[in-house]
C-alpha cells in the first residue's frame, strides 16, 4: 500500500544519495584529481575511506533486504532508502510513496564544493555540468523524476550558457545559490539572459538549502562545549545555525523584486525549497514596508504591485514537516506553501504528511487551499517542467 494514497501529491524536495565517485562518468577526466581536492570535511572522509561503499551496495543487493522496502518506505533514510542511488530502483520507491512527481536534488553536491567562491571558473561550471548530466542521468528512468540543474552565478556570461545546455539535456528546473556571488548582484543586468532562457523554456528557478550564506562561526564559540547537530556531528544545523538559512533567500529574492526582474519577467517562477518557509508571511509584510518606506526610488516606483503581490504570484516555499504549515498559508497566503518530503534524507521524517495534515486541520484550511499546498502550487511552479498527465494523479491512472 503505497503512503499517500487517494489524492494527487507532488513532492517538491526529494535526493538521491550520491556515492564519492558519482561525478566520474560526466566529468573531464582532467578535472578528476583537482575536484577531488576541493572536497571538506564527510564528504572527503566519505571518498577516502570507502570501506563503507562495498556494504551499502551490498545491503541494497540483498534479497531479504530489498523484500521489506515496500513496507519500510518511509522508515529507511540515507543510503538504505528505496532508490537512494540506484536508479533502476527510484521508479518503485515513487510508487511505494505514492507522489505524483518528485523534484530530485542532489546530496553530495550541494554547494558545487564551493568552487562558485573560488578562482578556477573552468573547474567552477566543469563541476556544475557534470552535476546537471548526472542528475539527468539518474532520473531518466521515469518522466515523474524531475532533474533539477545547478547554475552558478559566479560568472554572468557562462551562467545563462550552462542553463541552455542544461535545458537541452533534460533539466527541469534551474538551481541557483541564495547567497550573492561575488562582485556583482544576482539581479545584475547581464542575467537577464538567463532569465530569459528559463522563462522561455517554462522552468522555474530554484533556491535550495546548501547553497545559502552560512552562520559566522564566531556565534558557535560561545565558551561552552561544542554543539553538535541533531545527528551527532559538527557539520549539519544546530538550533542556532538553523536560524540563518533563510536569511541570503530574503535578501536575494528582495533584490530581485525590488530591481525589477521579476517585471521584466512575470511569468518565471521561483521556488524556496528547504529552506523552511515560517520566515515567508514576515517578510511579505517588511518588503511591503520596506517599499512604502522607499518609495520615492525610482525602480520602486516602477514595481507593477506591492511585493506582497508579486511573491504571491511568482514565488513559493516548502515549509520543514515540523512548521505549522497552517499558520504560514493563512498569513502568507495559500499561494506561497508547497509540500515535500525530502525523500530519503532524515530530516523528512518518517511521517510528513500527517504533520502536515495536523496543521492544516488545526488553521481549518479550506480543500481548495489544501489542493494548492499538495498540488496546484507545485504545478504552477514546475510549469513546462511538468508533463500535464502528470498534473493529476487520477486522471493519469485512468489514462
Amino acid at each position: 500500500m503505497p503512503y499517500v494514497e487517494n489524492q494527487t501529491v507532488h513532492d517538491a524536495d526529494t535526493h538521491l544519495m550520491e556515492l564519492p565517485d558519482c561525478l566520474d562518468p560526466f566529468l573531464d577526466p582532467k578535472h578528476r584529481e583537482a575536484l577531488k581536492a576541493r572536497f571538506q570535511g564527510s564528504r572527503k572522509q566519505r571518498a577516502e575511506d570507502t570501506s563503507w561503499i562495498d556494504k551499502v551496495i551490498a545491503k541494497q543487493e540483498d534479497p531479504e533486504f530489498r523484500a521489506h522496502a515496500d513496507e519500510e518506505i518511509m522508515l529507511r533514510k540515507l543510503y538504505e532508502a528505496q532508490g537512494a542511488f540506484r536508479k533502476e530502483d527510484r521508479p518503485a520507491a515513487l510508487d511505494n510513496l505514492g507522489f505524483a512527481s518528485q523534484l530530485v536534488f542532489t546530496t553530495f553536491c550541494l554547494g558545487n564544493f564551493g568552487l562558485d567562491d573560488s578562482d578556477d571558473m573552468e573547474l567552477c561550471y566543469a563541476a556544475a555540468d557534470a552535476h546537471n548530466r548526472m542528475m539527468v542521468d539518474f532520473c531518466s528512468v521515469d518522466r515523474r523524476l524531475l532533474p533539477t540543474a545547478y547554475v552558478p552565478l559566479a560568472d554572468r556570461e557562462r551562467a545563462p550558457q550552462i542553463a541552455l545546455r542544461a535545458i537541452e539535456q533534460g533539466a527541469k528546473a534551474l538551481m541557483i545559490p541564495s547567497k550573492c556571488p561575488r562582485g556583482h548582484s544576482p539581479s545584475h543586468v547581464d542575467f537577464d539572459r538567463l532569465w530569459a532562457i528559463a522563462q522561455e523554456a517554462g522552468l522555474p528557478m530554484i533556491f535550495h538549502v546548501g547553497g545559502q550564506e552560512k552562520m559566522n562561526v564566531d556565534y558557535a564559540r560561545n565558551g561552552l562545549p561544542a554543539q553538535l547537530d541533531w545527528l551527532g556531528g559538527a557539520e549539519n544545523f544546530t538550533g542556532v545555525s538553523f536560524l540563518s538559512i533563510p536569511n541570503s533567500v530574503m535578501q536575494t529574492m528582495g533584490t530581485l523584486i525590488f530591481d525589477g526582474v521579476l517585471d521584466r519577467f512575470p511569468d518565471l517562477q521561483f521556488g524556496a525549497v528547504e529552506l523552511g518557509a515560517s520566515w515567508v508571511p514576515s517578510w511579505m509584510k517588511f518588503m511591503d514596508a520596506a517599499f512604502d518606506a522607499f518609495h520615492k526610488e525610482e525602480r520602486l516606483q516602477k514595481l507593477r504591485a506591492k511585493p506582497s503581490d508579486i511573491i504571491r504570484q511568482q514565488f513559493k516555499a516548502t515549509p520543514y514537516c515540523h512548521e505549522d504549515a497552517g499558520w504560514i498559508i493563512q498569513q502568507g497566503g495559500a499561494e506561497v506553501a508547497m509540500f515535500s518530503s525530502d525523500y530519503p534524507h532524515r530530516e523528512g521524517g518518517r511521517n510528513p504528511m500527517k504533520r502536515f495534515v495536523d496543521s492544516l486541520d488545526r488553521h481549518g484550511v479550506s480543500e481548495a487551499d489544501r489542493r494548492r499546498f499538495f498540488r496546484d502550487n507545485f504545478v504552477e511552479l514546475m510549469g513546462k517542467g511538468l508533463d500535464p498527465a502528470l498534473h493529476d494523479k487520477k486522471a493519469l491512472e485512468a489514462a
